[in-house]
């Protein structure tokens, strides 16, 4: 484990005691976000889960079961533990499944934010089995033709293994934006592009303080020209998957991720089923073809889309999950930049858990104006600056 993945265990060795694999494991899903390039997911998160840990809203220890089993089909109780635990143990589960099975279903409920949907189909792929994975959040986002809050980002990803290629993965939300980015700009005093969001209106804003002041984003797509009523079939079925199936609280009812937005952990609020949801699928590619075969075939697969002719030669046609591989050769080299406003919560952290925090080792600066998108850094924007400290990679830590 490098100091950079030690600076992330830290925290939750803390409020996590005598769990030190669940706390490796939920620091590699937020580590892997960082180093991936999806800001919005990674450390920037930790000073939330551990708002829920210390307001005990959430269990530190939880007894994450079966609860039904038929085959390969099977429904998870979290215990309403951190999702970041639950979601490992569910995946883990859905793999071991696989390979008995050849396919595996696993509807998880009573469970919380679990970080990046990605992370969870590449430890299928990293297996050489097919992983999907998803997950329901607290409402965010309008229905097409909506003008309030209904549904989550509701996230899908699938890592599908390759022989020598990278593996093929693709992780992303079913609205037009992760509410993480629009968060990200509202820190930084910047505009968001038009077809993010809307303001409690109803009409289209570029201010995300609107959209955060009951707005909503907005589906994949947009608007219905654009095919958002297709994002909203997309987000509709993650959140039927994951909570209605599962037992979960579905679309308006799934519970709010972090403390911060006036939210009183011990309030009473409208339920439908426990917790949030989450949903996991694996698939043993033994069971359709050989894997050998496969994986030379989706590597022939990966070589003919890279060779489609672009529009611009110096933008080349990539294949999903090439630029997260990007930030990670870039990242795990030269470190993992931070908002000061991270910073800072990072700084609260170590004060209340009583560890120790060296600002000195954070020594390269980045504007976060080289952060195109609202926080998804461009891994080619190299012109260092002021604003943003940066977490040492292989051989430094926060």
């Amino acid at each position: 484990m490098t100091l950079l993945q030690r600076s992330y265990v830290t925290p939750f060795d803390t409020v996590l005691p005598s769990q030190e694999e669940r706390a490796a494991r939920a620091a590699d899903v937020l580590a892997s976000a960082d180093l991936r390039g999806i800001d919005s997911h990674g450390v920037a998160r930790l000073h939330a889960y551990f708002e829920l840990l210390e307001a005990k809203a959430i269990e530190p220890n939880p007894d994450v079961k079966i609860v039904t089993q038929n085959g390969g089909a099977c429904v998870v109780d979290g215990g309403n533990g951190l999702g970041l635990i639950v979601g490992p143990a569910a995946n883990d589960i859905a793999i071991r499944l696989a390979r008995e099975h050849g396919v595996a279903a696993v509807t998880v409920r009573n469970t919380n934010h679990y970080g990046i949907a990605g992370w969870y189909s590449m430890e299928a792929s990293k297996q050489g089995l097919i992983g999907l994975s998803m997950t329901n959040t607290t409402k965010l986002v309008a229905p097409c033709f909506g003008a309030e809050r209904m549904l989550g980002t509701n996230p899908i990803a699938v890592a599908v293994p390759c022989k020598g290629e990278a593996d093929y993965v693709m992780d992303m939300a079913t609205s037009c934006v992760a509410y993480g980015k629009v968060e990200i700009n509202h820190r930084l005093g910047k505009s968001v592009p038009t077809g993010w969001c809307i303001g409690k209106d109803g009409r289209s804003t570029n201010d995300p303080a609107e959209m955060k002041d009951g707005g909503a984003l907005l589906m994949l797509g947009s608007d219905r020209t654009r095919g958002a009523h297709k994002g909203y079939c997309l987000s509709s079925w993650v959140d039927i998957m994951t909570a209605v199936l599962s037992g979960a609280n579905w679309g308006p009812y799934a519970p709010p991720f972090a403390l911060r937005d006036g939210v009183d952990a011990g309030q009473e609020r409208d339920t439908v089923g426990k917790g949030i949801g989450h949903f996991f699928m694996a698939f043993d590619v033994n069971s359709f073809r050989p894997r050998e075969e496969f994986g030379a075939e989706m590597d022939k697969w990966v070589r003919r889309f890279k060779e489609t002719k672009p529009v611009d030669p110096k933008q080349p046609v990539l294949i999903p999950g090439d630029p997260e591989r990007e930030f990670e050769g870039i990242r795990g080299k030269e470190g993992v930049p931070l908002t000061l406003a991270v910073v800072r919560d990072l700084e609260d952290i170590a004060v209340k858990i009583g560890v120790s925090f060296d600002r000195s080792k954070s020594t390269r600066q980045e504007h976060l104006e080289n952060m195109p998108h609202g926080g998804e850094a461009d891994p080619r924007a190299a012109n260092p600056s002021k604003g943003k400290a940066t977490a040492a990679g292989g051989g430094g830590g926060v």
